[in-house]
């Protein structure tokens, strides 16, 4: 799953997709701008910022349900973003358990066993 990016290639990505173009670029961004432009996740502007591509925004999102299955795992009273939790949920991820948690349903835990036996 993504090429194999490292925490310091997914922060960047994070961090522009957060950019609200001011300023410059910060050094992660700046010491990763190259690789992941290559990949195709973010693509220069004319005014020389960097924007993420569809296939970036896709990447961020898979990363953000993954994260939010295993915060799911860890502890059921976590909130999740609505699109992460509506996916999660059409997808049988998770369940809705009370009224402030969610519980991880038998699927969800092979698809985070799977995912980290490709990691291992």
């Amino acid at each position: 799953m993504g090429n194999d990016l490292t925490t310091d290639e997914f922060d960047a990505l994070r961090q522009i997709a957060q950019d609200s173009g001011r300023g410059r670029p910060s050094a992660c961004v700046s010491r990763n701008a190259k690789r992941l432009a290559g990949l195709k996740y973010i693509a220069h502007t004319r005014d020389g910022r960097f924007e993420l591509t569809e296939k970036g925004r896709q990447l961020l999102f898979i990363q953000n349900c993954i994260d939010g299955l295993r915060a799911v795992a860890a502890d059921p009273a976590t909130q999740l973003p609505r699109d992460v939790a509506t996916f999660l949920g059409k997808k049988g991820h998770i369940a809705a358990g009370s009224a402030t948690a969610f519980e991880i349903t038998q699927k969800g835990r092979e698809c985070l066993a799977d995912i980290d036996a490709r990691l291992t």
